[in-house]
């Protein structure tokens, strides 16, 4: 993992442990919903934070290429580096 997604990683799981009440290391492979048993709300209030806290907006239809904790951390440093641009 790059730098800035190993920082989009930290803030992930600082909010796992934060907000979802998450005890576990969180791993880039576990999934979103199967392993993390994120449902809708929980991965709003995920996408919403690192929205707020990287200053980015993730488009319609972004939640389609998001399976892992690595594919939702590669798309917030991806929005962020064009943001950046």
């Amino acid at each position: 993992m790059s730098p800035a997604e190993e920082e989009v990683l930290a803030e992930v799981r600082r909010i796992a442990a934060a907000e979802l009440g998450w005890k576990t290391p969180i791993d880039p492979r576990h999934e979103l919903v199967a392993d993390l048993r994120l449902d809708s709300i929980g991965m709003l209030t995920v996408v919403q934070l690192l929205e707020d806290r990287f200053r980015i907006a993730l488009a319609e239809g972004d939640e389609a290429e998001i399976r892992t904790v690595e594919e939702l951390v590669r798309l917030v440093a991806r929005r962020r580096a064009e943001a950046d641009r």
